[in-house]
């Protein structure tokens, strides 16, 4: 096996002189706070890259899924349906409102949440579906927004990963009744932390605005007509995810070629998979996914421990939610979230990865696994 002295992490960010230019800027003029030119201008600039008529800055993704939550009146004694493997701030959402998440299994190629499974999670208390695009691979949002139009369900695309995503040519966070980002600083863009909210809908549109700055009213300044939330991003922080909006372009095209550098060194070893790319999507790579068929949780660690000692670090797919302490006592069957987070690793894939440590990890996993 080779060998190496330095540990290739998972992810890191890109940042050019262009960011620093935003940044410096943004301190320059004094608005270093939840005021400022570049929050207005990354907001309205993101709605014009997704195609919707309105974005709003959040502090996080998770903040910003709250939001739209309390936006659509979810709270106690309601349902919202999300898939079984994600990260946890997609159940933590529904729960921060009173709702109780409930989980459907996945599609083993997309990673999606399974349309299948959609219509017998469905009862009277259901409210809300929020399809995840894992990875950077987008939901089946055709089949899921027919099921949620018949139950007369809002659709919430939680897009923390998907940022460029496509569905049938059509931009991920504008299929559904909103859509939420995440630029923590291992997304594909960064503000290093805060979110974004996309619609269509005016009217949710100015209630979440008003949820997000304490609900003070517009016209009675320190005046409060509801229980409102600090979920505001800095000035700063939106004068970083400007400059990388600007460069989102690059970053995804480095990411497709970073696939596809993989794809060509490990799509013939027997029993791994790769990323799914369906006929109807853009995928936007994220991060590479490796599954190898028939690996238990044990052999699965085993390998990202035998990748470390190497120098390459690498990290499991999300745990099923439902196997979390707090949601262990739904009875949710979901068996393909469980095989596949059970089997399934994340590989370094960030914009500044050269092709010569590609090869140096390929190497590596194939001597593991020959």
């Amino acid at each position: 096996m080779p060998t190496s002295q330095e540990l290739i992490p998972i992810s890191q960010p890109s940042l050019t002189p262009l960011e620093t230019k935003y940044v410096t800027d943004a301190i320059q003029s004094g608005w270093v706070s939840s005021l400022g030119e570049y929050i207005d201008r990354f907001e309205s600039s993101f709605a014009e890259y997704c195609g919707t008529k309105y974005a709003l800055t959040t502090s996080s993704g998770t903040t910003g899924l709250h939001l739209a939550l309390m936006g659509y009146g979810i709270g106690i004694g309601d349902e919202v349906i999300v898939p079984d493997l994600t990260f946890i701030a997609t159940a933590n959402a529904v729960t921060y409102t009173g709702a109780k998440p409930i989980f459907v299994d996945i599609e083993e190629e997309s990673l999606g949440i399974d349309p299948n499974k959609l219509e017998s999670a469905i009862t009277p208390n259901t409210k809300a579906i929020i399809p995840v695009h894992l990875y950077g691979h987008p939901a089946n949002m055709d089949a899921i927004n027919t099921i949620a139009k018949k139950h007369n369900l809002i659709v919430i695309e939680d897009a923390a990963e998907a940022h460029g995503a496509e569905f049938k040519g059509q931009k991920i966070g504008s299929l559904g009744h909103c859509g939420v980002f995440s630029f923590y600083g291992n997304k594909l863009i960064t503000c290093g932390e805060g979110g974004m909210i996309t619609t269509d809908d005016k009217e949710f549109y100015l209630k979440v605005k008003h949820l997000r700055d304490h609900a003070m009213s517009s016209t009675k300044r320190y005046w409060h007509d509801e229980v409102g939330y600090n979920y505001r991003i800095t000035n700063l922080q939106a004068a970083l995810g400007m400059a990388q909006l600007e460069r989102i372009d690059n970053i995804i095209a480095r990411k497709q070629e970073i696939f596809q550098h993989y794809s060509h060194r490990l799509s013939q070893i027997p029993g791994v998979k790769l990323n799914c790319n369906a006929q109807w999507a853009f995928n936007v790579f994220w991060l590479v996914c490796l599954e190898v068929e028939g690996f238990t949780e044990k052999e699965r660690d085993a390998f990202i421990a035998a990748l470390k000692k190497y120098g390459i670090d690498s990290r499991p797919y999300f745990y099923p939610m439902s196997d979390m302490p707090m949601y262990s006592n739904n009875t949710t069957h979901t068996p393909v979230a469980h095989k596949v987070a059970g089997r399934g690793i994340n590989l370094p894939s960030y914009f500044d990865l050269r092709d010569r440590a590609i090869d140096y990890i390929c190497d590596t996993i194939t001597a593991y696994l020959a």
